[in-house]
Parts: C-alpha cells; sequence; structure tokens
C-alpha cells in the first residue's frame, strides 16, 4: 500500500465515524477503504480520481466538497450524491468537518453572516439564479413552473398534483375568497396568482426582480385571459406600496439577508390591511449558520436561512399575530427527489440548450439537488408555513382546520 498523505488520512479519520450505512472509498491510486457497517444500506462507493481533493476539502470544508465534485475530481460509482451527502449527515461526519474549518474560511464565512442585502445586491443575486432561462427550469419542473417545496397527499402524487396541493392548502389557510386583493412577494412564474384567481375569483399582484420570470408569469396570464385581475411588477419589495386583504410569500424570503428580517416583516405589516391575513412559506434551519460558503457561491448568493424564532421574534416586533405553523421539511425532501430525478433525465437537453450549461453547470446542479434532498431528509433544513394576521386582533375561525380535498391538475393542461 502507498504511503497516504496526511489530509487523506485526516478524511479518512473523519469517515471513520460512520455506523449506519456502507461506504468504499477508492483512492486517486486505486487503493480501497471501507466505512461503516458492512451489508448495510445505502452501499456506496466514492472514486477519487484526483489527489488534490483530499486538500481541497480539508482546506475549504463544505466549498473544497463541492467544487472538487464539479471539477471532476470524484464522483459516486452510480451517482447517488443524495444519499451519499445522507451517511454525511446522519452519522456525523459533516458536523465533525465543519468544526474543523480552517481560519480562512471562518473569517469568510463570518463576513457573509454580516453582509447587508442592498435593493442593487438583492437584484444581481435573484438575476444570477432565476435568469438562468425559463426553457432550463421547463426541463425539470412540474407544468406549472413551480419552485419551491409541494405538498405530498399520496406516496404516488406525482411533481404536478404536489404543486397543486400546495397552492390549495395555502389558499385554504390564507381563507381566500371572491374578491380578495392578494400579493404575491417572490411570486416566480405566477403559479400562486393564477392558481387562486381561477380557483378562488381573487385579484392580485406578484412581484419578482427576475425580468425573466415576469415575462413568461405576464404571457401565462394574458393567455388563461387573467390580464383584468393579475399583474406582475419587476420590483424589489421593499419599494411596494399599497394594502392588501391577503398577503403570501412562498419561497422567497431565504434570499432577503439575516440583516433585513425586521425591514421585510415592517413591509408585510404595511401591505396588509388591518384585518389582513398572511402566510410566509420559507426554508429555515435548526442548525449552526444560515449560509453554506458552496450554495452562497455559486447557486444563492446573499441567501441566508432563518430559525423559526427569528421568524416569530420579527414578525411580532412588525405587530403580527402568528396563528398557525408548520413544517413541510419531509415534503420538501420528496419535491428535491422529483426534481433530480428530472433534472438528471434531461441532462443532454439542459446542455443542448446552450453553451453555459456545460459539464461543469450540470455537476453543480446535480449536486445541489441531490445534497439539499439530503439536508431535509437526514440534516437541519426546515420547511415553515407561518400563518398570521395584522395585529393582534384574532382574524381566523376557530378551530383551524386545513385538511384539503385532492384538487384537480387538469389547471394547468390548457395553457
Amino acid at each position: 500500500m502507498n504511503k497516504l498523505s496526511n489530509e487523506e488520512q485526516t478524511l479518512y479519520q473523519l469517515l471513520n465515524l460512520i455506523e449506519e450505512g456502507y461506504l468504499t472509498v477508492v483512492n486517486h491510486q486505486g487503493e480501497e477503504f471501507r466505512f461503516g457497517k458492512e451489508g448495510s444500506s445505502p452501499n456506496l462507493r466514492l472514486i477519487v480520481r484526483n489527489s488534490e481533493t483530499y486538500r481541497h476539502i480539508l482546506a475549504f470544508a463544505s466549498l473544497g466538497f463541492g467544487e472538487s465534485y464539479m471539477y471532476g475530481w470524484w464522483d459516486e460509482e452510480n451517482g447517488n450524491l443524495a444519499e451519499l451527502a445522507g451517511i454525511l449527515l446522519s452519522n456525523g461526519v459533516y458536523t465533525k468537518a465543519r468544526g474543523q474549518f480552517s481560519l480562512v474560511l471562518k473569517i469568510i464565512f463570518q463576513r457573509l453572516l454580516t453582509l447587508p442585502n442592498l435593493v442593487a445586491n438583492s437584484v444581481k443575486n435573484v438575476q444570477h439564479h432565476y435568469d438562468l432561462g425559463n426553457d432550463f427550469y421547463r426541463l425539470f419542473l412540474d407544468k406549472s413552473l413551480t419552485y419551491s417545496c409541494g405538498y405530498q397527499l399520496q406516496d404516488t402524487d406525482t411533481l404536478e398534483e404536489m404543486q397543486t396541493q400546495k397552492y390549495e392548502l395555502i389558499c385554504k389557510k390564507l381563507s381566500l375568497k371572491p374578491g380578495d386583493n392578494m400579493i404575491d412577494v417572490g411570486c416566480g412564474w405566477g403559479g400562486m396568482l393564477i392558481y387562486a384567481a381561477e380557483k378562488y375569483g381573487v385579484y392580485g399582484t406578484g412581484i419578482t426582480l427576475s425580468q425573466e420570470q415576469a415575462n413568461l408569469a405576464i404571457e401565462r396570464i394574458d393567455k388563461r385571459g387573467l390580464a383584468d385581475r393579475l399583474k406582475i411588477v419587476v420590483s424589489d419589495y421593499r419599494e411596494v406600496e399599497g394594502q392588501y386583504d391577503k398577503f403570501v410569500s412562498i419561497g422567497m424570503f431565504e434570499h432577503v439577508g439575516k440583516g433585513n428580517f425586521s425591514v421585510f416583516m415592517k413591509k408585510v405589516s404595511e401591505l396588509l390591511k388591518p384585518d389582513g391575513i398572511g402566510l410566509l412559506h420559507t426554508i429555515g434551519t435548526v442548525g449552526l449558520g444560515g449560509r453554506d460558503p458552496w450554495i452562497e457561491k455559486y447557486i444563492f448568493p446573499g441567501g441566508y436561512l432563518p430559525k423559526l424564532h427569528d421568524l416569530t421574534q420579527e414578525m411580532y416586533n412588525a405587530n403580527l399575530l402568528v396563528a398557525h405553523c408548520e413544517n413541510l421539511k419531509p415534503h420538501y425532501a420528496k419535491t428535491l427527489n422529483l426534481w433530480s430525478k428530472n433534472f438528471r433525465h434531461n441532462k443532454e437537453k439542459i446542455m443542448a440548450l446552450s453553451d453555459k450549461y456545460d459539464l461543469q453547470f450540470i455537476r453543480t446542479w446535480d449536486l445541489y439537488l441531490q445534497v439539499c434532498e439530503a439536508t431535509f431528509l437526514n440534516g437541519n433544513s426546515q420547511l415553515y408555513q407561518i400563518l398570521f394576521c395584522k395585529r393582534r386582533q384574532w382574524q381566523f375561525e376557530t378551530p383551524l382546520n386545513f385538511k384539503i380535498d385532492k384538487p384537480s391538475t387538469k389547471i394547468w393542461e390548457s395553457h
């Protein structure tokens, strides 16, 4: 056996923490090392092609882990990145490794936590992710073009069914009724507004910072004959004016930034009428830190995952009363699993769209989707839906009952 570098030996010491699952590492010299419980599941095989992998991971932790995969330095033999990340998370390997951050990375990470999300930065950050092209997102999202956690009622639910069920659940929670005027901050391609207008007869305004999203949302609204009920505005939430009966924000708060939590909640309070009702749907965390350096650099610049008490405290400060909170953590793991399958199935079609969707881009997004799935299955990621109302007066029926019937997905088929 060849002499191992200090970095390789250190990584193997971390992998010795594995008790559940079985991992074989084939190093760059073809030597095999085994960790975990033989015969247990999952049984994975990690192939290391470049000796720089060990040093890069030890020096930069999750940033190094992600970059070395992007560069093609390592692979799981069958592409099971979610299961690989799951083993590292569930056995405490990731936590232990994170505790061994280099001083340089700790300084970088602390700087990320204190950077403000100014309006100009927010526009640039959103465009980095959401202006990749509508055709790209069509190849792994469902027909409704919904890029947020779905809601699963049955094990056999399709992605489209899960997203339609999510919209129905939110409509029930908001007690939508014909004529309600609703604002959707972070409206994406307009799925929530379209569903609420067609199913519940609401009027709505969608806010997005992505011009590509806005263009397609307006096109979809026009084709459905809803232009007299719905409008899309390209704007930062801080610049929005007016008052509304209902407020909703789905999968946008993650981009607000820690320093703007109070600004966001105060704006929500301003936008709601005195008897208004709102719902915030956001990823959260129960772990240390709300940013991952690799995600920050390559996927979501400016993102920050809140803790639940951060949200409820800022709501209280903004004179918003929390009425109900639900954690849809397992539903997001399933959603990500389906996105990931679609992405891998269509990777050749994605690469054919443009030269910018090269092999490194494909590896980056494959890792992103699968690792996120693992963090909802085995890690600290949570998905909160928080229902609230303006001021301290109770605005809801008692008892709260959000059981929904399975809605039809035909709403997305005719357009």
